[in-house]
Order: structure tokens, then sequence, then C-alpha cells
């Protein structure tokens, strides 16, 4: 269960700081090692040198994300604290009672930095060797319509709960604790399908062990060019994968969320680190505060549909 933690209080007037004046700390919602957490140690040096500042980064995991979206909510608007989110940004909200703060609110959006693809994937002997074949299967043994996740309200979770809504299939979802036990539960046969990473998926796909029926973006993936999207195989406008970006606390002045975006939109399209972040299946999408503004809204419209539509809870 979770705990219901005063995640906002309110804060004297600040003084205003502009970046590079004072250290800045990069906390990132997610604990270390997932693909939040890397790309925040990837960008943070990258940016410390275009702002001309110490750029430090601060897991402050917990609740969803939830934990560390509040610790920025009440901090000072004055450009020394960011957070680094992801998908809950757009699902907390429908999912977490009792938030001390508001997303909307409490935090301004600084850009988006970078979209994660997911892969549709199925246990080699499964048999489906395309999305098609896959939901043939399901229609005809009902039984077999249990999918994994990393947990209520992932987007591992949320895509495929879509997929089989628009398919009109009833699935059994199976929610594990992270990516690693959920790939586990594939390979062990608790579960013969799920939306994953492409960074999990690719040594699977390797040795042959799974198979990658389908790409859940709007646009194919590089690193899987042969392979279709969702919308390619009978589910046109489907698009659904994970985002992270860069918000502060509301009040920050435009001046300074600007400064802010061209130094991390600088860090995620530095030509060195394009193999990096192609290695964890991120695609940069840096674009600016106005831009990830009207991306999270339409985020927030369509997670709140899904939710609400399919009666999706913590305890599901």
């Amino acid at each position: 269960m979770l705990r219901r933690t005063a995640l906002f209080l309110p804060l004297a007037a600040p003084a205003l700081a502009q970046p590079g004046e004072r250290p800045i700390r990069l906390v990132i919602a997610f604990p270390p090692g997932g693909s939040t957490d890397l790309l925040g140690r990837l960008i943070a040096p990258r940016m410390a040198e275009s702002l001309g500042a110490t750029v430090t980064p601060e897991n402050r995991s917990g609740a969803s994300g939830a934990v560390g979206a509040g610790h920025v909510a009440q901090s000072a608007p004055d450009g020394t604290t960011l957070l680094l989110d992801s998908g809950g940004q757009s699902v907390n909200p429908f999912l977490l009672r009792g938030l001390a703060f508001d997303y909307v609110r409490d935090l301004a959006p600084v850009t988006l930095l970078a979209t994660l693809p997911l892969l549709l994937v199925a246990r080699a002997e499964f048999g489906a060797a395309t999305l098609p074949d896959l939901l043939a299967r399901l229609r005809a043994e009902p039984a077999q319509a249990r999918y994994g996740s990393v947990g209520v309200g992932a987007r591992t979770h949320l895509a495929m709960a879509a997929l089989l809504r628009r398919a009109g299939i009833a699935g059994e979802h199976v929610p594990y604790r992270g990516g690693a036990d959920q790939i586990a539960g594939l390979l062990r046969g608790d579960v013969p399908m799920g939306f994953t990473s492409i960074a999990l998926a690719a040594p699977l796909l390797r040795d042959g062990r799974i198979r990658a029926l389908a790409v859940s973006s709007a646009t194919r993936s590089p690193g899987f060019p042969d392979l279709p999207t969702v919308a390619e195989q009978g589910f046109a406008g489907f698009a659904m994968g994970d985002w992270l970006g860069l918000l502060v606390p509301a009040g920050t002045p435009a001046p300074v969320v600007a400064r802010l975006a061209a130094a991390a939109a600088d860090a995620v399209n530095q030509p060195a680190l394009r193999p990096r972040l192609a290695d964890l299946g991120l695609q940069p999408a840096a674009e600016g505060p106005v831009a990830f503004a009207r991306f999270l809204a339409a985020e927030r419209a369509e997670m709140e549909a899904l939710i609400r539509g399919e009666g999706i809870r913590l305890d599901s």
C-alpha cells in the first residue's frame, strides 16, 4: 500500500537565480538503473557545460514518481531544482489518491527529452509471428489472453489494455515489480505476451527466446526498421509509449525555463550521446516548454479516458 505522505508544502517567495549562479539539482523520480536514471546521468554533465553550473543527479523515487515530483513541487521556483520524470506525470493524477500537490498547478514543463517506444513481444513457443497471429490465437483460446507489465498504470500495462480493448478481447493483467521480473515471468510461461522496453527485449530477440510482433509508437523504431507498428497491423492511430521530460516548480520565470530547455536540448542532441540513447531505445524529442505543455495536456486526456474506461485501479 502506498504511504500517503504530504508531498507539497507552500513556501515563501524565493530569491530568483539564473542557471549558473548556484548548483542545480536534477531530481530523478525513479530508482537507479532504469531508463530515467540513465538518461539523467548522461545529460547532467552536458547540461552543466551549457549552464556553467554543477548539475547533480539525485534519485527520489517512490509512488510511481510522485515522491520526486512532490519534492520538486515544493522547491523554490528559482531554476536550481529540476524534475526528470516520465509517463507517471499523465497517469498518477488518476491513480493516486491523497496527493498533496497538483501535477498541473504546481509543476511547469521545461521540455520533453526523449520518447521510448515499446515492443509487443511473445514467447517463441507461443507460435505467433505477427500481431494478427497473436489476436487470432487469443480469440480462439481466451484463457491465453494473459499479459505481463511492470506494474498497474505503467505504460506496459496501459498499452496492452488499450490494444486488447480495441481488438474486443478481454485480457488478464499480471503486474510484476519491474521489467526484469516481467521478462522472467514471460520466459517461465506465466504469461505468453506483453509490451516491454527495447533495452530489455533486444538480447532475448537476438537469441530467439522471444519474438517481436509490433512496436507501439506511431512510426517504426530506427532500431527495428522491419518491425511494423501496431497501427500498421489494423489499429489506425494507435500510438503509445513512454517518455521522459524535465519540469520545474510552477512560478519559475520564463527566461530561466527557456535557458534550461535550451541546455537540455543541447545535451540530449549531442552526437556522441546518440548511440547510447539508441541502446536504451530512447529517441531524442526536445522541443521546449510550449510543445511539452501541449504534449502533456494530450497525454493526460488520453490516459484519463483509458484508465476510467478500463476501470484501472492500483489494486487491479
